[in-house]
This record gives C-alpha cells, sequence and structure tokens, in this order.
C-alpha cells in the first residue's frame, strides 16, 4: 500500500506504456461485450451496430450535429421534448468527424465513443495509478468496464466522452496543473449537465490549495515553488476556466428560448427532469414493495444505494483526495436526488469512478489468478446483461 497522500509526478516518461495493461484489458472486456451484444442481436434479428449509434439519446445527438439545435416533441400532456436539453460537445465532434471524413454523424458518434471510452480508461488509470499505484489503477479500470451498464461505455452517448473529460481534469488537479484542470473541465461543462461536479471538484481543491499556500508562507512574505505568483496565477486562471462550458451553454439556452438565467431548467422540465432531492427516486422504490415479484427488485435497489453509500464512506475513511471526493459524491447526488427517468440512474452514475476506488484496492491486494478469475467471471456476465438489456429496454 503505497502513501494515501496525493504524490505529484507530472511528466512521468513511458505513460502510455505504463498504462498499457489497463487499456489492453480494457479493449478485451469492451470487445467481449460488443461480441456478446452481436450474438444476441443477430439472434433476434437485430442490428447491434443500430442499438449502439441510433436508438434513444443516440438519435437526439444525431439531429443535433445534421440540424443544429430548435427541434422538439410536444407530447400528447402537454410535455415539450427539446433538443436544447442535450449538451452540444457530443455533436460538435460528431459534425466534425463526418465533415472531415467519409463517415455519417452516427458513424462519427462511434468512432467519438470508442476514443472517448479509452481515453476515460487512460485517465481513470492515471488517477488511480496517481493517488494508489500501478497494480490499483489497472484495477480500477477493468472494474469501470466490467460495470453491468458497461455497454453504454460503447454507444453513441456522452458518457464516455464526459468521463474522459473528467478524468483527466481530476488528474490535472492532483498533479498541480491548474490551467488544464479548468480547461478540461470547461470542456466536461459542455458535455453533460453534471459537468458541475468536475467545476466544483476543481474549485474545492483550488480554494484549498490556495488556503494552503497562503497558510505556508513565510513571515516577510516568500513562498515556496507551489506558493509562486506565477504557480497562483495559474490557479486561478484554472478556476476561472472551470465552469466556462456549462454556463455558456446554459446562458445561452436562457437567451434563445427567452426565460432568461433560468431558461435551461424550463427545457429540462419539459423531459420530467428536475432535482427534488431524491423525493420522485424515494416514491419509485417504495412503489416496489406494493406487489411482488415486484418487491424483489425494491430490495435490490435499496441494496444498491446503500452500497453506493457504503462505498462513499470508505472512499472518506481511506482519505481519497478532495478533489475526488467533491467529484463523486455530486455525480452521485445528481443522479440519485433527480426527478429523471429511474431506469438511466445506473448510466449516469458511471462517471463516478472515483467510487470504484476501495474495491480496486481490495483486488490489487489479491493473487493476480484469483483477481483475474473475479474480473473474467464478472466481465462474461456484464456482457450478457448488456447484450440482453440493449435488445430489451435498453438505456434510456
Amino acid at each position: 500500500m503505497t502513501d494515501l497522500e496525493t504524490r505529484v509526478t507530472p511528466g512521468r516518461p513511458g505513460a502510455l506504456r505504463r498504462a498499457a495493461p489497463a487499456l489492453l484489458g480494457y479493449a478485451a472486456v469492451r470487445a467481449l461485450g460488443l461480441l456478446a451484444l452481436a450474438v444476441w442481436s443477430a439472434a433476434r434479428d437485430k442490428s447491434a451496430y443500430t442499438l449502439l449509434t441510433a436508438r434513444w439519446d443516440s438519435l437526439w445527438y444525431t439531429r443535433v450535429a445534421e440540424l443544429g439545435y430548435g427541434y422538439e416533441v410536444r407530447l400528447p400532456g402537454g410535455d415539450v421534448h427539446s433538443n436544447l436539453a442535450f449538451f452540444p460537445l457530443l455533436p460538435w465532434l460528431e459534425r466534425l468527424g463526418a465533415a472531415v471524413t467519409p463517415l455519417s454523424h452516427a458513424d462519427a458518434g462511434f468512432v467519438v465513443a470508442v476514443l472517448a471510452s479509452l481515453a476515460a480508461a487512460w485517465g481513470i488509470f492515471a488517477v488511480a495509478d496517481h493517488v494508489y499505484g500501478r497494480r490499483a489503477g489497472v484495477c480500477a479500470v477493468l472494474l469501470w468496464a466490467v460495470l453491468p451498464v458497461g455497454i453504454v461505455q460503447s454507444m453513441a452517448y456522452s458518457e464516455s466522452l464526459f468521463t474522459a473529460l473528467a478524468a483527466w481534469s481530476l488528474y490535472a488537479v492532483l498533479t498541480g496543473r491548474w490551467v488544464t484542470a479548468g480547461a478540461l473541465a470547461a470542456l466536461a461543462g459542455l458535455t453533460r449537465p453534471v459537468g458541475l461536479a468536475v467545476t466544483a471538484a476543481v474549485w474545492a481543491a483550488g480554494i484549498t490549495a490556495f488556503v494552503r499556500n497562503r497558510s505556508a508562507a513565510s513571515p516577510d512574505g516568500a513562498r515556496g515553488p507551489e506558493g509562486a505568483p506565477a504557480g497562483g496565477a495559474r490557479l486561478v486562471l484554472g478556476l476561472l476556466l472551470a465552469p466556462l462550458g456549462a454556463a455558456g451553454y446554459v446562458l445561452w439556452v436562457g437567451h434563445r428560448t427567452g426565460k432568461g438565467p433560468l431558461g435551461y431548467l424550463d427545457v429540462q422540465a419539459g423531459w420530467g427532469n428536475g432535482f427534488d432531492g431524491g423525493v420522485a427516486f424515494a416514491r419509485f422504490v417504495a412503489a416496489k414493495f406494493t406487489s411482488f415479484p415486484s418487491a424483489l427488485a425494491g430490495v435490490g435497489l435499496v441494496v444498491g444505494v446503500a452500497l453506493l453509500i457504503r462505498l462513499y464512506a470508505v472512499c472518506v475513511r481511506q482519505r481519497q483526495p478532495l478533489a475526488l471526493l467533491v467529484y463523486s459524491g455530486l455525480v452521485a447526488v445528481l443522479a440519485l436526488c433527480a426527478s429523471s427517468y429511474f431506469g438511466s440512474k445506473p448510466r449516469l452514475l458511471m462517471p463516478a469512478f472515483p467510487l470504484l476506488l476501495p474495491l480496486a484496492l481490495a483486488l490489487a491486494r489479491l493473487r493476480t489468478s484469483r483477481s483475474a478469475l473475479v474480473v473474467g467471471g464478472v466481465a462474461v456476465a456484464s456482457a450478457v446483461y448488456g447484450a440482453l438489456w440493449l435488445n430489451g429496454s435498453g438505456p434510456p
């Protein structure tokens, strides 16, 4: 076990070579998931590629890439589903990919997802390796890959892109690269509403570092390398950059809709989304206990939430860096306490990878043969579940 305090190791040579086992393991798990999806989809006379690129949210992203914003669907009950709810970075990349290659917008979205998932895996490894060591980093990546909803990482959705930007922003925070951290946080804010969590993590760590540096100043005002004026300026610039992506898009939506700075909340309300502190989710879980066998699903949901809380408590006890605690805590709160469609909550929690670090540490302590057996078994189960899930209700 390495010291749990953050270790600053900028510019470590051979970074890709060091991450290679994690990336190769991740690619193998994802290939297994795609193979299972292809086999099961063929058996049901469906196109696995269509499931990955042209259903649910991926259709909305593609439409934004092709036609821009302004499309909406008015439902009989009066709700309005507007594509303004979808943040612009993924559609921008799809449009760019279609402009510079022969790919369609949907194809470009799939390529972005695949490349972003690899970047996310590398970022998760970098964070875990920096804090806990290489073996834990490999285990963290593999655990992220074998999540039950891991198939979403290969879909033309924004989860992989967001996780990549979040992970590398957090790594930049841990290694003192404040401008990079702020720029990546701004891009994360252009990807999903939960970009707020990345901005909050950068700000929490940055303010803490600023206060620590000031308190460490000598009586005559001199500062060490970390508190040097240039370093302080970079820190402030990083903090200023971090919220620009999300704030810029939200303000633009408010201007476009004519409803002011909070106009984006009205757009989300049209989709039935909002933040109610978890009341709607609690009612959804409670309703499961009114009959059988749905009560079994209710028990599973309660156990799942309890496990998340337990994992977060362990993260705190293991003294994870503040940026990771703030980030994963906010991602979990925003996912569980929103009144959005309840079937989407597992994929909304997927970017909260720091919650996997206690499990990664436990897995890293096992012998290699045992950890490989555990990961292999879970990978097979995840691949089968992903194939069934995507051919069934799928991720909304």
